[in-house]
């Protein structure tokens, strides 16, 4: 596996396993496939409802906890919770986390930053995460955070590559971590002819051409699945390198395309929406 450094020195995979949309028993066994297979970033969040299965996936496989890069994500209605973060410690059965997200820019959310500040002081995570922040929201946290955050969790693919927000983070050297890497499964998106292309000349697949784009483009890529075959051939994107001629040619394919639409109504349903973060199985 190779890693980034993030701008307070912790170094963190370039790839990992994505745990959205999958129930905890499902997330036990991906978890334990990927984490056999090689992998070391295992990403999941509060609301996804998983945790516990994370955790007893972690368990299950036999590797070290210090070879186990971990994030998970504050949901909006636990942003003023004292508690959160150790009640996400407890579900996860672990002492510290890697990596703590806010996972939207909703309700207080300068509360929660706040508390992964605390947290990060006291130990209990190495890093701090914030999770589809854009435009003033983003704005307004980078200028009153007193700890910069290590990384942004964001939509990123080759049809919708962030360059805005990329500058904007350039600064404090917050680096981005891609989800929808695939563009959300589009096959339009997969099956570029450039893809194709470039999947023969490399003896790869049209996804692992694109994940290993998102690698170059210095995104952390996070590719979600159950399939242990696809777990395994999602991480064989190390042994191969796009030439900038190549990298020159999928830029072209930026479309500013997004496949999920942020909205101030959505964000604020967020702020509301309680989820029993407690009765996960």
């Amino acid at each position: 596996m190779e890693f980034f450094e993030l701008n307070n020195g912790v170094k963190m995979p370039k790839l990992g396993l994505g745990t959205f949309l999958m129930t905890p028993a499902q997330a036990q066994a991906a978890t334990t496939t990927a984490l056999q297979s090689g992998y070391q970033l295992i990403d999941t969040a509060n609301a996804y409802l998983n945790e516990r299965g994370v955790g007893g996936g972690i368990q299950a496989a036999g590797v070290a906890r210090e070879q186990v890069f971990l994030s998970s994500k504050l949901w909006p209605t636990v942003y003023t919770d004292p508690q959160a973060v150790d009640a996400t410690l407890e579900r996860l059965g672990v002492d510290t986390i890697d990596l703590m997200f806010l996972h939207q820019p909703a309700g207080d959310f300068m509360a929660g930053y706040r508390q992964l500040e605390a947290a990060y002081r006291a130990g209990k995570i190495r890093a701090i995460g914030i999770s589809n922040f854009h435009d003033e929201k983003l704005t307004r946290l980078l200028a009153e955070a007193e700890i910069k955050p290590q990384v942004l969790q964001t939509e990123a693919h080759p049809y919708f590559t962030q360059g805005p927000v990329r500058a904007q983070l350039k600064s404090v050297g917050t680096r981005l971590m891609a989800w929808y890497p695939l563009g959300h499964g589009d096959q339009g998106l997969i099956n570029e002819p450039i893809f194709t292309e470039l999947a023969a000349k490399y003896h790869k697949t049209n996804v692992q051409i694109i994940l290993r784009w998102h690698i170059q483009m210095g995104f952390i890529v996070i590719p979600g699945s159950t399939n242990p075959d696809h777990i395994k051939s999602n991480a064989a994107i190390f042994d191969f390198e796009l030439t900038s001629a190549e990298m020159a040619a999928i830029a072209k394919l930026d479309q500013n395309r997004r496949y999920y639409q942020p909205s101030d109504a959505k964000e604020e349903s967020y702020a509301h929406m309680a989820l029993d973060f407690a009765g996960q199985e």
